[in-house]
């Protein structure tokens, strides 16, 4: 199975596992499996906005294994950074919500919510019902001096309504305010990666997300292996004309992907499936799996590619074969 030689799956949660109040199809089955298999789960998300109490209770509500302990969140990465770069016990400006807050408390920091109280550091993170007044407290706090830092950079995030704006969006009004930019700790940057590692002691991770410019491009900065599933936001054409940073080790329909053997893929060739080049686009022929075809036209497209990328257009002949 795909799963095995990995001791530790870094699992992203929206689109991964579920979308909004709900569980992707075969997602808490296949996790459940991994676990019996000795296979340990961590839930590394970019949402700061909730507790790992919160999101493993929600996890359990879905059906998915899930303790605190198994949940990393970019509120931690963020909250350690601060930790590393201002004196023990100062005041952190939190914009963001419970999550967060929480976080910063367990580094020995201690969360205010306003720029009055001098705080040494501003930390931000996405929120429902984030504030104006929150935002200029921020703003006020960052234009006094204080370090800026970010939980995540990610502009959209995914829900059962589709993307909504994300932190990167909101980060926006504070650093369009004040001329600075923060210092991000979730997907794709390292700290959270960091974080994911000194929390569950991996050896041998493969990382598990369904975005390229968070989970894949992160795994990439770390150089560890990844599988990108297709149930969130990434789609065919945006795998097949990815950039060497965001081109993932395996791809996958959904996470049953895990618990089945990887077929080989080899020039352009896998499962019943052939991809190649007529005319500068390329074709798909052959039958079976439609996933199979996807990796026989992603491994033809990035050869061709190497260091570059290839053209929407080039692949719609393959695009009109897979969906």
């Amino acid at each position: 199975m795909l799963i095995d030689g990995y001791d530790t799956l870094l699992l992203d949660l929206d689109g991964v596992v579920y979308l909004g109040g709900h569980a992707v199809p075969g997602a808490p089955a296949a996790l459940e499996e991994a676990r019996r298999r000795g296979v340990r789960l961590a839930y590394v998300t970019n949402n700061a906005s909730r507790t790992p109490a919160a999101i493993a209770a929600h996890l359990r509500e879905l059906g998915a294994p899930a303790t605190a302990s198994d949940v990393v969140t970019s509120a931690q990465a963020a909250a350690r950074l601060v930790a590393e770069r201002v004196s023990p016990g100062s005041n952190v400006l939190v914009v963001g919500g419970s999550g967060l807050r929480l976080a910063v408390r367990e580094q020995g920091l201690r969360p205010v919510s306003a720029a009055a109280e001098s705080p040494a550091a501003v930390v931000q993170g996405i929120a429902p019902g984030l504030s104006y007044e929150l935002l200029a407290e921020g703003t006020l706090a960052v234009r006094r001096g204080a370090l800026f830092v970010a939980s995540n950079r990610d502009s959209t995030m995914p829900t059962g309504r589709g993307e909504l704006p994300g932190n990167g969006s909101m980060v926006r009004v504070i650093a369009a305010a004040t001329g600075v930019e923060p210092v991000y700790a979730g997907k794709p940057d390292p700290p959270l990666h960091r974080e994911s590692m000194l929390r569950t002691g991996t050896r041998r991770p493969l990382v598990v997300g369904d975005r390229l410019d968070t989970d894949i491009e992160g795994a990439s900065n770390a150089g560890v292996e990844s599988l990108l599933v297709l149930t969130g936001v990434a789609t065919p054409v945006e795998v097949l004309t990815a950039a060497p940073r965001h081109r993932p080790t395996y791809v996958g329909q959904d996470l049953r992907a895990l618990l089945r053997p990887y077929p080989e893929v080899r020039d352009g060739s896998c499962g019943g499936w052939r991809a190649r080049w007529r005319d500068g686009v390329l074709c798909l022929d052959g039958d079976g799996d439609r996933i199979d075809g996807l990796r026989a036209a992603c491994d033809a497209a990035w050869s061709a590619a190497g260091d570059g990328q290839i053209e929407e257009g080039a692949v719609k002949p393959v695009l009109d074969r897979v969906g």
